[in-house]
C-alpha cells in the first residue's frame, strides 16, 4: 500500500502551481494529465525521495519535464518508490 507524504503549506502552494504548469505543458503536447494522480505520484515519491518544490519551480521546461513526467511513467504506484533508477533532477539533497 502506497504512503503519501504530508506536504507543508508551502509546499502545497507549489504542488498546485507545479500540477497546473505539468498540465499547461501536456496540453501543449496534445496528452492527458490527470492532474489528481501527479498529486498523489508526488505526494507518494516525495515521502522515499524527497522533492526540492521550489527548485522544480523554476526550473527550465526541460528539467521540469524530466521530473514530472518522469516520475509519472516510473513510480510504482504499489510502493511509491521510483523505478529503474529514475532520479528527479529537483530530489533534495536532505
Amino acid at each position: 500500500m502506497t504512503e503519501f507524504a504530508k506536504f507543508t503549506d508551502q509546499e502545497s502552494k507549489a504542488v498546485q502551481i507545479i500540477i497546473a504548469r505539468a498540465n499547461r505543458m501536456a496540453k501543449r503536447m496534445d496528452q492527458p494529465l490527470d492532474r489528481f494522480s501527479l498529486r498523489m505520484d508526488l505526494a507518494a515519491v516525495h515521502l522515499h525521495t524527497p522533492i526540492n518544490f521550489m527548485g522544480l519551480l523554476s526550473a527550465p521546461d526541460f528539467d521540469f519535464g524530466h521530473d514530472v513526467f518522469g516520475i509519472m511513467r516510473h513510480i510504482d504506484r504499489e510502493t511509491g518508490q521510483l523505478m529503474d533508477f529514475f532520479l528527479p533532477r529537483c530530489a533534495s539533497n536532505s
